[in-house]
């Protein structure tokens, strides 16, 4: 599922919570680490760190720190980070997505959470301590057990957002000690050459067929939003690289699942200035720009290195800045006077980017038609091959990148693909490995959470199945899922509701008989950017819903230790028509793949419910059949029709009778046959 996708390998979980029998009490195992033993044990795979240890103690002592905090960030605040910027992997030996490092001159430790607990302990050697906690205040606790009176903390404030910076800073000058900014990370000092290499692919233009308006059209309704606005700022500082890649219709390698590349871009009134790699340009991408033109609509190429300095001396001026805190590091915030700032938690570039035209809903829909026939081939392999006993999770997760590789435009997985049997997929963010993972079974549940990059648009769907005998609870719980899904997608609410207003829709039906999901229900989703496009969703920091918006609609159910559920769908947001006259919404649902049959309880259903999925699956039928048609794909298009014939209040028809009751539901839902 997209929705905070938890990156790493989670072996961890998987060795801790099931082979080693423990799935509900990970807290209270025993370390895998012996370090009190003589010599201490460690598994083979921890990673020896004295060495970098030593040499980032010099660092700190030249520079009068006591300690020093090592997050596990890009300057960006990217959700992936690529391999340049993994400081707190290289230092501690921990390769997990989450965790937050902290070196004093006599200690090192990690916190982390749940996920990754087992993992920190096989690739950690006895240098490091592991909490098992996350957050700042637990961190903060440790410092003043650790660190005297007076003491300063150092962090490189271009791996730190604003609100971060601040919980830390206001906890530690409570207590007497000091937050100091050391721009020159200590932690590149150290790796030195080891790090590997600054990106050097080429950064390239989005052809005009694959855009929704021109940059030059983009800068102008930035410029015009700047203009109208009461604080009249003079500049946009935009962060986040979705940002720059949007403005721009500009796309890179760097990040990996996201087409990003190092940028930072400052927009003022009268100029354009882009921070990057001006080397990675080629001489038809400047052109495209315009950078040797001096006028308001050409932008101008600088160091990527020069971005602090260069925002500093602007704000020298009679100037106001305008910039989003969520993606604004430290390093940038700390150097603007507050006076000069004019402080939104999105910027408006994030904010206006979240709203579709209707050529890029067009790209969008396009994307999703050919990532349905990816998945569709996906599910027709399984059915053949599983009973076989010839799949696994990695393995399947391969060969539906296979499929999708096959598809016009693609360009790469959009996340590691979640590719989950039976307990495993209960883990709800679990993904297999080379190394580690489990057979797929026609007796178990399958749950597979994946999605594309196109050039035209980004994708991200999940679908569970079962290939032989569901338990009763097993097809109750789906359908309950299932319910909770089409009441979400079929809602119809006022013009500005915000998403955390109609979330419970999709978990009432769950709630009705007491069970639940631990996760957000949906995320926002770019044309060919994020996978987790914010600020859309149906969280509280999420901005209200709109006509133009993706978002994903995602509810699930996981019982631990048996398996996992998850039915996700991107959906549009689109004018809804009602009875009386007013601005109401609802969602159209780009997403085509079917539903498992298998795992309905139709009892369950409402009409309308029933409706609803009859009506999505003629839907289905009319955009991805043709496709399937066309490329030859007749077995495919015979899966499809069969999983997409209506479903009706009794029992599932037999396949000998099912073309007289396709006629016969067509005919009563009025559709021509």
């Amino acid at each position: 599922m997209a929705w905070a996708r938890w990156g790493g390998h989670p072996w961890l979980v998987l060795l801790c919570a099931y082979a080693w029998g423990h799935p509900k009490s990970l807290d209270q195992r025993e370390d895998v680490r012996n370090c009190s033993s003589s010599p201490p044990y460690l598994p083979v795979t921890a990673v020896n760190t004295t060495a970098q240890l030593t040499a980032l103690r010099q660092q700190m002592y030249t520079q009068n720190l006591s300690a020093y905090i090592v997050p596990d960030t890009d300057a960006h605040m990217s959700e992936y980070i690529g391999e340049y910027d993994q400081r707190r992997a290289w230092i501690t030996g921990f390769t997990g997505s989450a965790g937050v490092a902290v070196v004093t001159m006599e200690k090192a430790s990690l916190w982390t959470d749940s996920r990754y607990w087992t993992q920190a302990e096989r690739q950690m050697d006895c240098n490091w301590e592991l909490h098992k906690e996350v957050g700042t205040t637990p961190i903060v606790t440790w410092l003043l057990t650790e660190i005297p009176v007076g003491a300063r903390v150092g962090v490189d404030p271009f791996l730190f957002s604003i609100n971060s910076w601040e919980s830390y800073d206001k906890a530690l000058q409570d207590s007497d000690r000091e937050l100091v900014s050391i721009t020159v990370n200590l932690v590149d000092l150290v790796w030195g050459s080891e790090r590997p290499p600054v990106p050097s692919e080429p950064i390239y233009a989005l052809q005009e067929a694959f855009t929704g308006s021109t940059w030059q059209e983009k800068v102008a309704g930035i410029r015009s939003q700047m203009q109208k606005h009461h604080k009249a700022p003079t500049a946009v500082l935009l962060s986040a690289l979705d940002e720059t890649a949007w403005l721009f219709n500009l796309r890179g390698s760097d990040i990996p699942y996201n087409p990003f590349f190092y940028s930072y871009t400052l927009l003022t009134d009268s100029s354009i200035r882009l921070f990057a790699n001006k080397s990675r340009f080629s001489s038809e991408t400047l052109q495209y720009l315009n950078s040797s033109c001096t006028g308001p609509l050409c932008v101008q190429v600088e160091d990527y290195g020069q971005v602090r300095d260069s925002v500093q001396a602007y704000t020298s001026g009679d100037v106001k800045v305008w910039i989003g805190t969520s993606y604004t590091s430290y390093g940038l915030y700390e150097v603007i006077p507050k006076e000069k700032l004019l402080e939104d938690t999105y910027s408006p570039v994030m904010v206006t980017k979240a709203v579709k035209n209707s050529k890029e809903q067009t790209l969008l829909r396009a994307s999703h038609v050919r990532d349905a026939v990816a998945v569709i081939r996906y599910l027709v392999w399984l059915e053949k091959n599983v009973p076989q006993g010839t799949v696994d999770e990695f393995s399947g997760a391969e060969q539906l990148e296979k499929f999708r590789g096959e598809e016009e435009f693609f360009s790469g997985s959009s996340f590691e693909t979640i590719s989950a049997s039976g307990l495993n997929a209960a883990l709800a963010h679990y993904s297999p490995t080379k190394e580690l993972h489990r057979k797929l079974s026609s007796d178990e549940i399958y749950l597979v959470d994946s999605g594309g990059q196109y050039w035209d648009g980004t994708t991200d769907v999940t679908r569970t199945v079962h290939w032989g005998t569901p338990s009763a609870f097993q097809k109750e719980a789906y359908t309950r899922v299932l319910i909770g899904n089409i009441d979400l997608s079929r809602l119809v609410f006022p013009a500005a509701t915000s998403g955390r207003m109609v979330e419970a829709f999709a978990r009432k039906a769950l709630w009705d008989v007491g069970l639940n999901y631990g996760h957000g229900t949906g995320h926002g989703i770019g044309n060919f950017l994020c996978v987790h496009e914010w600020p859309v969703g149906f969280q509280s920091s999420n901005i209200a819903m709109a006509k133009g918006m993706f978002t994903s609609i995602e509810p699930g159910y996981y019982l631990d230790g048996e398996f996992g559920i998850r039915l996700e769908d991107v959906a549009l947001v689109v004018e809804a028509k009602t009875k009386y006259p007013g601005t109401y919404l609802t969602f159209e649902v780009v997403s085509l793949v079917p539903y498992d049959r298998n795992l309905i309880d139709v009892s369950l259903l409402s009409p309308e419910q029933l409706q609803y999925l009859n009506r999505y699956y003629q839907i289905i039928r009319e955009k991805v059949g043709p496709e399937l048609q066309r490329r030859q794909l007749q077995e495919e298009f015979s899966w499809l029709q069969w999983h997409t014939e209506p479903l009706t209040a009794r029992a599932a028809p037999t396949a000998s009778l099912a073309p007289l009751v396709t006629v016969s539901a067509l005919a009563i839902l009025g559709w021509s046959v």
